[in-house]
């Protein structure tokens, strides 16, 4: 329901009210802090709204037209606040989009993971705007924020100062995480990370949790829950999807020539749409295949499966068609081939969803499994 007022605390009520509807918020406490942290404070003048979910996408800007900005930043929906790392105008949603301000189910969700108590000393990674790390203080903790974008920096101290808040803010690179400020109780991350970094681990005490967006280089992403152990590794299980910003010095390299004249060309009867199609297929396919870049686009309104591998040596295209699917591969590996192996073994194993897989991050390597932590997916 939209509530056509400018009255943060209307506003913030009936959002509140429909993320509970939605499954999303089950703490009176987080409601509490969704009101003592409004998130308009916390959203750009202008920026590119987009649902989360089917809905609309546009352009919103607080100046030219209010009520569709004061509708935007207190719906269920991410607003671009950055784009090509500062260059280019987020409200025109052409542009690769660098920093955002997270839908507010979403946001709910980490934080509900998260169970933050009074006290605790939590790191979040990824200031952004500073609205999260708003809420994790209105939930009573002392939080540490790493954003490594200077100017986002500045501006989310600005904007949690006038809030009422006082986060350290820290500009760095998040991969190191905070350790003049450590240990923590938990970590909090808003950006995606395909390999997740040790140092937060370390950083963190035993029993302490990490809740972050794992979205590996091939397939979609997943939440993670992470618990530190007492041998000084951090495991857990995967919750839900999840589709973050990667962490800048993880972004993807994945590139597939326009011109595939070249490449070996066959058909397969596995459809890609179908390869596709599941988080717990994409679980088995990146544990067994770790060094294997994929990811589904559409062209000319028709699946395709983009594959590349991490070392830059070899790539496929798979096109779905009627019964019989287009194939082209080149390099020395045969990516598509591989990837069809690993998703029949998954078929193998029951076609097991998302909820039957975890992983372990220890300071050696990370791991993902199935069922139980000792089970371990090798390739």
């Amino acid at each position: 329901m939209t509530v056509h007022t400018t009255d943060p605390g209307a506003r913030t009520e009936a959002l509140a009210d429909a993320l509970q509807v939605d499954g999303h918020l089950t703490s009176p406490r987080l409601r509490d802090a969704l009101h003592a942290a409004p998130r308009h404070l916390f959203a750009p003048t202008r920026g590119w709204y987009a649902a989360d979910g089917p809905g609309p996408r546009r352009g919103i800007d607080r100046d030219t037209d209010p009520s569709g900005w004061w509708d935007a930043v207190y719906s269920d929906g991410s607003i671009v606040t950055q784009v090509d790392d500062g260059a280019g105008d987020p409200a025109r949603g052409v542009a690769e989009a660098t920093s955002s301000l997270s839908s507010p189910g979403v946001v709910v969700a980490f934080l509900e993971l998260l169970r933050v108590r009074p006290g605790d000393r939590l790191l979040e990674i990824g200031t952004g705007t500073g609205w999260t790390a708003a809420l994790l203080a209105a939930l009573g903790a002392y939080v540490t924020t790493v954003e490594v974008d200077a100017g986002l920096a500045a501006t989310a101290r600005e904007t949690l100062a006038m809030a009422g808040f006082d986060p350290h803010v820290i500009t760095a690179d998040g991969t190191f995480g905070a350790p003049d400020h450590a240990p923590f109780d938990g970590v909090h991350v808003t950006c995606g990370v395909d390999r997740v970094p040790y140092s937060w681990v370390e950083q963190t005490r035993p029993g302490g949790r990490l809740v972050l967006p794992w979205m590996p280089e091939y397939g979609g992403g997943h939440k993670a829950l992470l618990t530190v152990t007492g041998d000084g590794r951090a495991s857990g299980r995967l919750v839900g999807g999840a589709n973050y910003m990667i962490l800048r010095g993880q972004r993807s390299t994945l590139r597939i020539p326009d011109d595939i004249t070249d490449a070996e060309a066959t058909v397969t009867h596995l459809d890609p749409g179908e390869v596709t199609g599941s988080h717990g297929a994409d679980v088995a396919i990146t544990a067994a295949l770790p060094d294997v870049m994929g990811a589904p686009r559409i062209r000319d309104g028709v699946i395709e499966l983009e594959l590349a591998d991490t070392a830059a040596t070899s790539w496929a295209r798979v096109r779905q068609g009627d019964g019989e699917h287009q194939v082209w591969q080149a390099g020395p590996r045969r990516l598509w081939d591989e990837v069809a192996g690993a998703y029949m073994r998954w078929v193998e194993w029951g076609r097991p969803d998302q909820a039957a897989f975890g992983m372990t991050v220890g300071p050696d390597r990370q791991v993902a499994w199935r069922d139980e932590p000792s089970n371990i997916i090798t390739p």
